[in-house]
């Protein structure tokens, strides 16, 4: 006998369903095992995935003192190596600085043989700079403002 679809969607699970109910419904004597034997793995497998509950044990945090400096160190010591390392970085700052306007000028070459107003660039780029200066004093000192009412405390 051939049926007809109930619906055309290939979409449409009514069909398989009927025919699971039709087999299932035939007396066939190994229908209930094989039933069973087919649910077993899935519900293994959700009973074993709702149950286990894993946490990671956190890792611990790796410390590195400082292991170059000298523990017994005095503070004089500790003072002229903190001088030494501020004139070392005023140094570095300086070089930048002096690349950073050489970078400048060249730029202000470029932009005056493109036919650029480069007086006014140069004017709008001092602006944003000193904004910026500006912005991290102000950080600065609400740092330090900061650091002296804990202090305090």
């Amino acid at each position: 006998m051939i049926r007809k679809p109930l619906h055309t969607s290939r979409f449409n699970p009514a069909p398989g369903l009927a025919d699971f109910w039709n087999e299932i419904r035939r007396p066939n004597p190994y229908r209930w095992p094989i039933l069973g034997l087919s649910v077993l793995p899935v519900a293994a497998m959700l009973w074993w995935g709702v149950n286990s509950t894993v946490y990671a044990e956190p890792e611990r945090p790796k410390i590195t003192y400082i292991t170059t400096l000298d523990a017994a160190r005095s503070d004089a010591e500790i003072i002229a190596e903190n001088r030494a390392n501020q004139e070392l970085k005023d140094l570095r700052a300086a070089a930048e600085e002096r690349i950073a306007q050489r970078k400048r000028e060249m730029y202000k070459a470029l932009g005056a043989a493109a036919g650029m107003d480069v007086e006014e660039i140069e004017r709008k780029a001092e602006a944003e700079r000193a904004a910026e200066e500006a912005a991290a004093a102000k950080r600065r000192e609400a740092a330090v403002q900061r650091a002296n009412e804990s202090a305090a405390q």
